[in-house]
């Protein structure tokens, strides 16, 4: 039908008209600091590939080496026969790596965010989200069919008051670490708000798992939190682990739930055999070179230390997502485009991604840059500020 058609076009001439219309960037080199585009290299400052593993040697050569010994494709769900040995064995990894009893693999953030809430929630529940969650946690909890109530970004005290409005069960949902401000969750507070409340906690460590807490073990470890503390806990496997995919911990319990009603796990194809041996490889590295933390840990007090002194108005973030706040969504567009011609790649986010009038350059830093390509991005982005 015509109609279709002519809303989305609408739709999409909108976009274009507020400076809202995205457009996907196409490389033809590997992640790293720098990447190759359209012909020309480019300092990468927009990847969430924080500690540089996304084309380590060692992955690539795990990948490989399972991809000849299990093929590339799973062939089929989990739960029909598409679970091999590296799958079980990154889970039990997984698991150990977290202080959890059990973990279960989901093909993207998205997916086990969505699949958890539904599987967890129920009409006559209450579920309560941070204002900044994760797009994929908003959803899972509007779809489940419980009342959904949103609370002030990080803050305890609002999120007090509503839940003591409300009986039966509640469920706190939180990001371990905000992927569009940086800033990290009050874990600690929520955990004890919950307790008293008896309620779950769950928490989405997308940004925080490998980077944050001994061993690059998340937010949650970090906080000095386990199971019985957040009995939910999610992370991704694409941003500090370098390769893809995303897990569930917890409880025996809440994974054979998953395991058995979890229709994002059920009705899914499994990932490839070899990204999940791959991934083994990444734990280990997390293990083995903790230099990589201590790296990017020194890389974020330069960057703040000399925005500070050029006084860019950055957000107050300490995580490898340090975002400059820029407020208008045509301006933020400008700057980004100008920095592209200048050899450097930064994202603008703007609108629906965060609210309006807060459009932002969001810049992250990784393990893999210097100090020398660090310095060379605070001297272009003084160049390019608006004036």
């Amino acid at each position: 039908m015509a109609e279709f058609e002519h809303r989305l076009g609408a739709v999409l001439a909108q976009r274009r008209e507020q400076q809202l219309y995205r457009r996907r960037l196409t490389l033809d080199s590997p992640q790293g600091p720098i990447v190759r585009l359209d012909g020309a290299d480019y300092l990468n400052f927009c990847s969430n590939d924080y500690l540089g593993l996304a084309a380590h040697p060692r992955l690539v050569a795990s990948f490989r080496q399972a991809a000849a010994d299990y093929g590339v494709g799973s062939g089929a769900s989990h739960l029909v026969c598409g679970h091999s040995r590296p799958h079980q064995q990154l889970e039990e990894a997984l698991a150990e790596h977290t202080g959890r009893s059990r973990a279960l693999l989901f093909s993207s953030g998205f997916a086990a965010n969505t699949g958890t809430l539904a599987t967890l929630l129920q009409r006559g529940d209450s579920v309560f989200q941070d204002r900044l969650n994760h797009a994929s946690l908003l959803d899972g909890g509007l779809h489940s069919g419980a009342r959904f109530r949103r609370f002030a970004h990080n803050d305890v005290v609002d999120l007090a008051r509503k839940m003591s409005a409300v009986e039966g069960p509640r469920l706190v949902v939180v990001d371990g670490v905000f992927s569009m401000d940086g800033d990290a969750a009050p874990l600690a507070e929520l955990a004890a708000l919950c307790r008293q409340q008896d309620a779950w906690l769950m928490v989405d460590d997308a940004h925080g798992f490998g980077v944050s807490g001994d061993n690059g073990a998340g937010t949650v470890a970090a906080a000095g939190l386990g199971q019985d503390d957040v009995p939910v806990l999610m992370a991704t496997l694409g941003k500090a682990l370098g390769t893809g995919g995303a897990f569930v911990a917890g409880s025996d319990t809440l994974i054979e739930a998953l395991i058995q009603q979890a229709r994002n796990y059920i009705y899914t194809t499994a990932i490839s055999p070899a990204l999940a041996a791959a991934t083994l490889t990444s734990l280990t590295l997390l293990r083995e070179e903790s230099w990589r933390r201590e790296h990017l840990a020194a890389l974020i007090r330069r960057f703040r230390q000399g925005a500070e002194q050029l006084q860019l108005p950055l957000m107050d973030s300490q995580s490898a997502i340090q975002p400059l706040l820029v407020g208008d969504a045509g301006t933020a567009l400008d700057m980004s485009q100008s920095l592209r011609q200048r050899g450097l790649l930064i994202g603008a986010i703007r609108p629906p991604t965060v609210p309006a009038g807060t459009s932002r350059l969001r810049i992250t830093l990784s393990a893999a840059h210097s100090e020398e390509q660090v310095d060379r991005l605070l001297e272009e982005l003084a160049l390019c500020r608006p004036q």
